[in-house]
């Protein structure tokens, strides 16, 4: 044995290092060579060891023995001495243990003995791939690293309580523990180095077995990412447990040899070259694990959507079912939010109710939810005491799940919750995916709030009541899709249909029989042309006439300087609350896609018609709607309206046989079979049911379908979320 200049003799792993270090670590070129010698060793005889159990108390071992700079350096002290619980429940490892001490042992003095006597560190491993022939590949990395934790947490618990328990003291002496613990600083690199590697060894080790533990029901070998790990596995335990034996013989020497022979950094050397091989295999690894879990949720989603599918198309005696699957399927928790008391409750709430599940996005805005809280609460009193105790309202929160959910995001979503006086679900991700998947593919909601109506057996009633919450408000009670159709069926194309539960001046005057004049749109000097015309025709005409401003949906800061110029003015009466003017557009588009959803598309039907085109006007420029007491008699763009006005001198004469309005429309139709304005449709992809082709209103042609990007940078919009 080599001989020190103090005249002592070195410790075998001092001695491996100077002579060039573990050449089968650096010379071995041929890789395959070298698995080979580790597969041969590989003879499993199909014995089962509880991995988890044992790699979590392995963990526990290693996780207290990670100790910083300034840790370390005071480590002996009584400050540093932890009365920690012990939260390990020994109970749960006997039979493990019992089944497995003896192998734990014989790996453990395989590493100490192979470090005292210098052996070579690749034979080392292999007399330890030999004891351990026939075990599974992650039961051999686990039992290593069980044997090592055995070693090294006995080092750092009695370096922890030596200074305060003589037992530990006395056996501490024994290792040279006080001198080495003297001289941590100068160990620290030594110390940081080992904790490096022992860390590399943690996480190959979790993703052995994380592989061995994917469910083979959700994916087979033919899935390439779980081929070429399951590939790497050899080589991964192989130099895991070569990187245990370097760990157990740097530990072995400093408590055997002391610390005089410790004179190089040779030693961090090799460890941190080993650190740097397993994190490359972790990293690898990690990659095709990752790829191997996505493929397992891509498929388990499929079975899970499949399953839900299945369980909305059968018969149930009653609602819970249903519910469960929707909102949280287990019982560990109570998902529910009560509106009023704020208390978290069970689904069992629901049980036998109608249900309308209020889906949207953290985006819903302050108009919709105080329309909503409106009509929900009108529903509530215009029901009678039995219907009102079975109908219920629940809010169901989508988000991105690839967005990371923030504190502002939590905090913004807080406040949604707390002013809906409804059931809401206590957090977004309750909802599983694929309850997501069907909200969207089956229930075709994009961004927009759609209102999903289930009877107390838990079928669909209504695919989407919004629509018709909108237009008729508590009427529309109990919200199916019979009740939708048979309002349809007694609706016609009337003012109260545009204005109704909007503004109760408006109604007075149709009440009154007055000629009003709806009229929209954006261009200030289109506006005040056509009001000043209005009112010199209706002046010379001698009828009482009345004009309401109904704006222009979006664009609100702009429409918000139009109506302060139409005040400033006097051009007209107007809606100073902005909400009513998004109320009357949003309850205009829900007539059309509560339309489309009841297959109502028919280009002869009239009231579909005149909706398309007020919808269409609302795109280009002016417009403007007569009518008389209920009755519409004309509706046209700005460019037929305008001109009909200023024409009045043509029509004059029969104002007096036909009447206003009717020699007004007779007039305005001449010039619209000439002028054919364009008509235009623009849906938000946010939208649910857009229709895959249209006909002109005007000419019934089909319409040219096109995608259009739009910025109007009319506002500047702080985040939703500050």
């Amino acid at each position: 044995m080599a001989m020190t200049t103090t005249g002592k003799m070195m410790p075998p792993a001092m001695q491996r290092l100077i002579k060039g270090g573990d050449r089968s670590m650096t010379t071995v070129s041929d890789d395959n060579m070298l698995m080979k010698q580790v597969v041969g060793t590989h003879v499993p005889d199909g014995r089962e060891v509880d991995v988890e159990l044992l790699l979590h108390l392995v963990e526990d071992i290693l996780k207290r023995t990670n100790l910083d700079a300034d840790t370390v350096a005071a480590v002996g002290s009584p400050a540093q001495t932890e009365n920690m619980e012990d939260k390990t429940n020994q109970a749960s490892y006997s039979d493990v243990l019992d089944a497995l001490s003896y192998i734990i042992d014989r790996v453990s003095c395989e590493l100490n003995m192979k470090a005292l006597n210098g052996g070579d560190a690749h034979a080392t491993t292999l007399s330890i791939f030999k004891l351990l022939t026939p075990f599974s590949w992650d039961a051999k990395l686990v039992l290593t690293l069980a044997s090592f934790a055995n070693n090294y947490g006995e080092f750092w618990l009695l370096a922890q309580i030596y200074s305060s328990n003589q037992l530990a003291k006395s056996m501490a002496i024994l290792k040279q523990l006080p001198m080495i613990m003297e001289h941590s600083g100068a160990l620290k690199s030594l110390f940081d180095a080992l904790d490096s590697l022992i860390q590399a060894m943690l996480k190959v080790t979790r993703c052995v077995v994380d592989l061995t533990e994917l469910p083979s029901a959700y994916i087979s070998s033919e899935v390439p990412a779980l081929s070429a790990a399951r590939d790497q596995v050899p080589t991964a335990v192989y130099w895991t447990i070569r990187s245990a034996v370097a760990c157990a013989s740097q530990i072995t020497s400093l408590t055997s040899h002391g610390l005089e022979y410790i004179t190089s950094t040779t030693e961090q050397w090799e460890l941190s070259t080993l650190a740097h091989k397993l994190m490359n295999i972790y990293e690898h690894l990690r990659e095709q694990i990752t790829i191997c879990s996505q493929h397992i949720e891509e498929k388990r989603l499929v079975e899970a959507y499949q399953t839900l599918l299945k369980l909305i198309e059968t018969i149930h005696i009653d609602n819970m079912k249903i519910l469960k699957a929707l909102i949280y399927p287990k019982d560990d928790i109570q998902p529910l939010v009560e509106g009023t008391t704020k208390k978290r409750v069970s689904i069992e709430v629901l049980r036998r109710r109608n249900v309308l599940l209020l889906i949207s996005g953290l985006d819903i805005s302050q108009e919709e939810l105080s329309i909503l809280e409106q009509i929900h609460s009108e529903s509530k009193l215009h029901a009678t005491r039995q219907e009102m105790h079975q109908y219920e309202l629940v809010w169901i929160p989508v988000v991105d799940r690839s967005v990371q959910w923030t504190d502002p995001t939590q905090k913004h979503f807080e406040a949604l919750k707390s002013t809906m006086p409804w059931y809401t679900v206590n957090h977004p991700s309750l909802i599983h995916k694929a309850v997501i998947r069907l909200i969207k593919e089956k229930w075709h909601f994009r961004n927009k709030p759609i209102l999903v109506v289930l009877d107390p057996q838990g079928r669909v009633v209504c695919p989407n009541a919004i629509h018709m919450m909108w237009i008729w408000g508590s009427n529309a009670f109990p919200f199916t899709t019979l009740r939708e159709e048979a309002l349809w069926k007694e609706e016609t194309w009337r003012l109260e249909l545009l204005v109704d539960g909007i503004d109760q001046t408006i109604l007075n005057w149709i009440k009154e029989g007055k000629y009003i004049f709806l009229y929209g749109g954006d261009d200030i000097e289109w506006i005040r042309k056509f009001t000043v015309a209005a009112r010199l025709v209706a002046s010379a005409a001698r009828i009482p006439l009345e004009m309401v401003y109904v704006g222009k949906s979006g664009k609100r800061e702009q429409l918000r300087r139009v109506i302060e110029t139409i005040n400033l003015e006097k051009l007209s009466y107007t809606w100073q609350d902005l909400t009513m003017v998004w109320y009357f557009w949003t309850r205009l588009e829900s007539m059309f896609f509560s339309k489309i959803q009841l297959g109502k598309t028919d280009e002869y039907d009239p009231v579909m018609q005149q909706i398309k085109r007020l919808l269409s006007f609302d795109k280009t420029g002016g417009w403007a709607v007569l009518g008389r007491g209920s009755s519409i008699m004309v509706s046209g763009h700005g460019t037929t309206v305008l001109p009909a006005l200023l024409e009045y001198d043509a029509w004059k004469v029969h104002v007096a046989t036909k009447g206003y309005d009717v020699a007004l429309k007779e007039h305005h139709d001449k010039i619209q079979d000439v002028t054919h304005p364009c008509c235009r449709f623009e849906f938000q992809s946010t939208t649910g049911r857009i229709p895959e082709s249209m006909r002109c209103p005007e000419c019934k042609r089909l319409m040219e379908k096109l995608t259009t990007f739009v910025c109007c940078h009319d506002e500047v919009v702080p985040s939703i979320y500050e």
